[in-house]
């Protein structure tokens, strides 16, 4: 399971959402060998007042937030971070000065899913890679 949220200024976040959607999601199946049909993702546009950020970050700056059943290696996440990295930057162009990515990794059991505890759902996905 992948939980995403991305943030960002209303401006520069809403043109983008779909087409940074679709990056995002073929990060995630390369480096977890995560199905296609499993895209969970949502945006949040914030209002300048509203998304303080350093003045070394541009308005095209972006944080994403990944929730993930624990139980990827290391190798896989940082895979999935670089990937983000590179392809966001080749494919839309946002430096990765602008790009901040959080994994959150929890056990499946602290998660509930379709009326069950996330430990007893039937995944069509590995989760160890």
């Amino acid at each position: 399971m992948a939980q995403i949220k991305v943030y960002g200024l209303k401006e520069s976040l809403t043109p983008i959402r779909q087409e940074l959607s679709e990056v995002i999601h073929s990060c995630v199946m390369d480096a977890f060998e995560y199905p296609a049909e499993k895209k969970f993702h949502r945006f949040f546009p914030m209002n300048k007042e509203d998304f303080m950020y350093p003045n070394d970050r541009t308005e095209a700056y972006i944080i994403i937030e990944i929730s993930i059943f624990e139980g990827r290696t290391i190798d896989s996440k940082k895979k999935l971070i670089n990937l983000l990295f590179e392809r966001i930057n080749n494919e839309l162009n946002i430096s990765n000065q602008d790009v901040e990515i959080t994994l959150f990794e929890t056990p499946k059991h602290n998660w509930g899913i379709r009326g069950v505890p996330g430990d007893e759902l039937t995944l069509n996905y590995k989760v160890n890679v």
